[in-house]
């Protein structure tokens, strides 16, 4: 498994065979048909996501005017999340063998205009806990910056089964999607109704408390 440092964040190109993929997108199609996908929207104006998304796992993300938060439930169906699949957990396990076990796994579907601007994932309490992203599906352009909002950003082309770890004094860097590429995957073909065939799903795990141990 290929490994390149980048800002001292962790990315590992290929790191998920065309299989293990199709395993994955599998379970995470079950978690949606328990959890749907909803739309968040930003808090102080309403203005809607252009992803959409859900989560499972103990907690979940979710925005709308209430704000940024976790939350255990779903804000549509009031429904627990569903469990995280235990390939997901083992990814973490074997990642990332020192860090306390993840809470959260969102779910975001971009289609081919979707886009996610640049943005730190500080909505946690533990700050510490490294944030480990799954891709499957479309390539996307991903940016990485620093730990202050401006300035210099690299450019990382992510694609079907890359993995990229946010650790150590990348935890908080600025990132974001710039674009999606169509044509690239054929991963999320005719999967379901409300994912588009040149989509992108990302999977990213968090853990949200401190741990008691």
């Amino acid at each position: 498994m290929a490994e390149l440092l980048i800002r001292n964040a962790r990315y590992l190109p290929g790191a998920l065979s065309r299989n293990a993929q199709t395993m994955l997108r599998d379970a995470i199609l079950s978690c949606l048909s328990q959890a749907p996908l909803f739309r968040p929207s930003m808090p102080r104006s309403g203005k809607p996501f252009s992803v959409r998304m859900s989560n499972c796992g103990s907690l979940g993300w979710v925005s709308d005017k209430a704000g940024y938060r976790y939350q255990s439930t779903h804000p549509d169906t009031g429904l627990f999340w569903p469990d995280m699949p235990q390939q997901l957990r083992t990814l973490w396990r074997d990642l990332l063998p020192n860090a306390a076990e993840p809470e959260a796994c969102l779910i975001n579907v971009y289609d081919a205009q979707a886009k996610l601007g640049l943005h730190q994932d500080r909505d946690e309490v533990n700050l510490d806990a490294p944030v480990l992203s799954i891709s499957l599906g479309a390539t996307a352009l991903f940016r990485i910056g620093g730990t202050t909002r401006g300035g210099k950003t690299n450019r990382i082309t992510l694609q079907s089964g890359d993995i990229l770890i946010l650790d150590g004094d990348s935890r908080l860097a600025y990132h974001g999607v710039t674009r999606i590429y169509p044509g690239t995957s054929t991963l999320l073909k005719n999967v379901h109704p409300d994912i588009p065939e040149d989509g992108r799903i990302n999977l990213t795990l968090r853990r949200v408390n401190k741990s008691e141990f």
